[in-house]
């Protein structure tokens, strides 16, 4: 790799020149930030993306935000493996991602502030949290956006079905001769969560079954803890269900801590369908029935979005639902006699 000396000798512009060329500033013409930019590329005096960067006006970066009101980010199983999926289908492409810290929200920058700093090319929200401020102010930039896990009718969104995946898990405990079914649900002010409780509350309706007081409960943000004691409440009403429906694997592995712990056995005594399947659902004893979240095509289907508005200069609205299946392991079986 040379020197800028090095690339003014070989341009023959000066030092100033080369250094306005590579900075892409206005006073210099095109013909000689390409001749430049060219030989910059050619004697690895820059990395070639940097160079094409210059040429094509792209940085051939992407803004990556989460906004989720438990604020766990890519800890989460299901977040990391759409991430990933994300990752591997943009960097095939050339493109690298820029995660924007939530340090952000205690400085004066906001989060499009930063990513036009930045210059990236576009931005992937993965996004629960349909209120945050951050979010809707990047929705409404000319910025190209993809949103993951969110509605809305003013950007490309990619998301699961989740009205079919609450279907399919109250159908499952039916088929099973379930008649008591509870749900508890993620919090009715995410989407995932709302539409989780839909699928349940219509699955319900038309198999002609009630749903008991107290048979649908908020279990929160999805966590461990928040699913444990759920489904404590749920055992402690006076006809507790013979099988739960929980609307995230990490609330049902809680759940079934909660029931083992109050002396009973899943499925024997009750029965739990989660949601994501998530990697440790395979793992933990029984083995967890659930709802699967395709994350490889979802986390794939966002980046193709993402990158048609880049090459074409224009965003588009548009509504991807990914379906869902139900994974069947051994959390569930047959109504107890």
């Amino acid at each position: 790799m040379g020197t800028i000396y090095d690339l003014a000798k070989i341009t023959g512009f000066s030092i100033t020149t080369v250094s306005k060329a590579l900075n892409n500033y206005s006073d210099v013409s095109e013909k000689t930030k390409a001749k430049i930019v060219q030989a910059a590329a050619d004697m690895g005096y820059l990395p070639n993306a940097h160079a094409q960067s210059l040429s094509t006006k792209r940085s051939w970066t992407i803004g990556v935000m989460f906004s989720e009101a438990n604020e766990v980010g890519m800890m989460h199983p299901f977040f990391n493996a759409i991430i990933e999926s994300f990752r591997k289908a943009t960097e095939q492409q050339g493109y690298d991602l820029i995660f924007a810290s939530r340090n952000l929200r205690n400085r004066d920058m906001s989060y499009l502030e930063h990513f036009q700093h930045r210059a990236v090319d576009g931005i992937v929200v993965i996004c629960s949290d349909q209120m945050d401020k951050h979010v809707q102010e990047l929705i409404q930039s000319s910025i190209p956006i993809v949103v993951v896990d969110m509605d809305s009718t003013d950007c490309s969104v990619v998301f699961s079905d989740n009205l079919s995946g609450g279907t399919l898990a109250v159908n499952h405990l039916y088929e099973l001769g379930h008649r008591l079914i509870a749900h508890i649900a993620g919090d009715m002010t995410i989407d995932a969560g709302l539409a989780r409780i839909e699928g349940y509350k219509q699955a319900m309706d038309r198999l002609a079954l009630p749903i008991p007081d107290g048979y649908l409960i908020n279990g929160g943000f999805f966590s461990v803890e928040e699913g444990k004691q759920a489904m404590q409440t749920l055992l402690a009403l006076p006809k507790r269900p013979t099988a739960v429906f929980v609307a995230g694997d990490q609330m049902a592995i809680g759940a079934m801590e909660a029931i083992h712990e109050a002396g009973l056995q899943v499925p024997h005594d009750i029965s739990v369908v989660g949601y994501d399947d998530i990697e440790m659902s395979k793992y933990v004893t029984p083995k967890l029935t659930t709802v699967r979240q395709d994350t490889e095509r979802i986390g794939q289907h966002a980046a193709e979005l993402l990158i048609e508005q880049i090459v074409n200069k224009r965003r588009v609205m548009t509504t991807d639902i990914i379906p869902v299946d139900l994974i069947v392991r051994q959390s569930t079986g047959p109504v107890k006699p």
